[in-house]
């Protein structure tokens, strides 16, 4: 299975390889001749992406469930942190003095975990055991041949909550999220944890960044768009999130999902405000992200001639599977404003890796 998407209404696979794309001009003029895409966009567009057209693009009813019996996941014990728990720390120090001296308003900072296994990592196996442990059954699995020759066999995998951009027909939405609380086991503890994060204002601040820039990206494609006032609470078993659910019509019925994820993509929620100088401090502080943070999605055909729909959401919460099956690279990130924690900073990664790490038993 080439490629695997899903949520808690549907579920979308793509099998089979009819044509691969590594540059996204090649996929978009794909879809606008007829041809179904699938696969994942980098989080720097200029990087290779890994699209598809696959032999069968098939929707079923429900989160993903396979099909056939897969073994079970081997054990895995965490490897190095890069960077450092304590070099993270003094990263987000001074990009909040870069942020005070007027470099941005908002920078998402990530690092990642290294997963070591004595035998090989069935993909799919991760992808049930996420799906499965995700009430709203969201999960994503993308074989990234298709980018070329550096990530010949590897798997990008995860559980994302986050929605980019959704087409069905005319409508248009969009669910992004900023503004992050690891969750609690108690129920009064995690009941005020969410009423906190309701009421932070650094984490309105943030999200409104978010909201704001969705807005403008996607007015030029839409007659009308609904972006509520404020943001409500949304829950994943391990993080509360604000979020904004966002609806809109298109002015142009020829603007496919996939045209609306490049032009959203990627907003502050991963990447930070304002675009060019958030990617540049990326740049700087980690280097290439490769396919964290980037897209997971489809745009499809139909037999009537229409083509356009579907879905992408963002790569977070998830890992890049090694061709061996032997090791994997988990990542997660933060937005760092002027306000931020550095130490509380630190603590929203270490949270966000839970959803990973929950699929191999780990805490």
């Amino acid at each position: 299975m080439q490629f695997v998407l899903s949520r808690a209404e549907y579920n979308i696979e793509g099998d089979g390889v009819r044509d691969c794309f590594s540059e996204v001009r090649d996929a978009v003029a794909a879809v606008r001749t007829g041809h179904s895409i699938a696969g994942a966009l980098p989080f720097d567009l200029a990087d290779p992406a890994a699209l598809i057209e696959p032999e069968h693009l098939i929707r079923r009813q429900g989160p993903w469930r396979p099909r056939n019996e897969l073994p079970e996941l081997p054990p895995v014990h965490l490897g190095e942190q890069l960077p450092s728990a304590s070099e993270h720390v003094e990263r987000v120090r001074a990009l909040v003095e870069s942020l005070r001296a007027g470099e941005a308003r908002k920078v998402v900072l990530a690092r990642a975990l290294t997963l070591y296994a004595a035998t090989p990592v069935p993909p799919l196996a991760i992808l049930a055991s996420l799906v499965g442990n995700d009430p709203t059954g969201n999960g994503y699995a993308v074989d990234l041949t298709a980018a070329g020759a550096a990530y010949a066999g590897k798997y990008l995998v995860g559980s994302s909550p986050e929605l980019l951009v959704r087409r069905r027909g005319t409508t248009v939405e969009c669910h992004p999220f900023a503004g992050t609380a690891a969750r609690s086991s108690d129920p009064a503890a995690d009941a005020v944890i969410a009423e906190q994060l309701a009421a932070s204002a650094k984490d309105q601040a943030e999200h409104r960044f978010v909201v704001d820039e969705i807005r403008a990206a996607l007015e030029p494609f839409c007659t009308s768009l609904h972006v509520p006032e404020t943001p409500r609470l949304s829950s994943t078993p391990q993080l509360w999130h604000l979020s904004s659910p966002i609806t809109g019509v298109l002015r142009d019925p020829a603007t496919t999902a996939l045209d609306l994820a490049l032009a959203l993509h990627p907003t502050p929620a991963v990447a930070g405000v304002p675009r060019d100088a958030a990617m540049a401090a990326i740049s700087r502080i980690e280097g290439p992200r490769g396919f964290y943070a980037g897209a997971v999605g489809w745009t499809d055909s139909s037999a009537e001639g229409s083509y356009g729909d579907g879905e992408w959401m963002v790569a977070i919460r998830g890992l890049e599977l090694a061709a061996d099956g032997l090791s994997a690279v988990a990542t997660a990130g933060g937005g760092i404003v002027e306000a931020s924690d550095p130490d509380a900073e630190l603590a929203e990664t270490t949270a966000k890796f839970r959803t990973v790490l929950s699929a191999f038993g780990l805490g």
